[in-house]
């Protein structure tokens, strides 16, 4: 397309072909995949926990052999190493969701030079641009929207992830802003996205990854079990959480580019994170 040509009349991109089409089915595939990724993040996550317990057994025995010899009592070894403190959880994710999406990148759904070269030149289109800040908006303005609605029926849930970030957005700022706007949306879009919906949609079924990816995408932030919230709080952060997912689907496959969903997302997170600080002083 020459730089004069109107932005409507770039080609839709086409589905991801990064690898040969497998023996096994897509569905299947997709499934396997979402396995690999349970296991590693729950593995990672116990991996960096019992490191986490040993680095701050190490600190309570220093600690009290200095101020009475060395003794060691049950109360303060388990106030030290019970529960992870708001770094050691951020950290604790990064590593187990970021693992998990480096691992089944690498593995399963490696791009090949033609993607690469694809996404350039997406990169280079205005209405790449354009149509992720859209989005970027959309979505704010969607969950604003749904969870105004949902308070006006006494409906009020508070995400899983809110009290770490407030507890570590006065104590670690910088890395939280790192972690949230940079981070965790490049590993989470590279796993959901790339990985997740772009097996089927490489299989030619666009919708079913979109939905399937999507759902995932809302359980892992919201885990059935863990939450404290009730059952129609977690169904409105799962609605949330679905549709940011979904969105970020539909605009890589518009886009052709995942940083145009990575972007989208680092937008997204980076709102959140100043309306917690601004709520927060006020």
């Amino acid at each position: 397309m020459s730089a004069s040509a109107p932005v409507s009349a770039a080609p839709p991109p086409v589905p991801p072909a990064s690898t040969p089409p497998r023996a096994v089915a897509p569905l299947a595939g997709f499934f396997i995949d979402l396995g690999i990724a349970a296991v590693t993040l729950v593995g990672l996550s116990m991996v960096t926990g019992l490191f986490w317990g040993f680095y701050r057994a190490i600190v309570v025995s220093r600690a009290n052999a200095a101020a009475n010899g060395g003794a060691l009592t049950p109360d303060t070894v388990g106030a030290a190493v019970g529960q992870p403190g708001a770094l050691a959880q951020i950290l604790m994710a990064l590593i187990a969701t970021g693992g998990a999406a480096l691992l089944l990148y690498f593995w399963r759904r490696p791009a090949n030079a033609g993607e690469r070269l694809a996404s350039r030149q997406a990169l280079q289109r205005p209405s790449t641009w354009g149509w992720t800040l859209l989005v970027a908006t959309l979505i704010v303005l969607g969950s604003n929207g749904i969870a105004f609605l949902s308070k006006q029926f006494g409906i009020e849930p508070v995400p899983t992830n809110v009290e770490l970030m407030q507890s570590a957005i006065a104590r670690f700022p910088l890395f939280l802003v790192l972690f949230a706007v940079v981070l965790a949306p490049a590993y989470e879009e590279l796993l959901f996205r790339r990985v997740l919906f772009g097996r089927l949609w490489q299989a030619g079924r666009p919708w079913l990854g979109l939905i399937l990816s999507s759902l995932a995408f809302a359980l892992v932030h919201e885990v059935p079990g863990v939450s404290k919230n009730s059952l129609l709080g977690m169904a409105q952060l799962w609605l949330v959480y679905g549709g940011m997912g979904a969105a970020f689907c539909w605009l890589y496959r518009r886009t052709g580019t995942l940083w145009a969903a990575i972007t989208a997302h680092a937008l997204n997170n980076a709102v959140a994170l100043a309306a917690m600080v601004f709520l927060g002083s006020t």
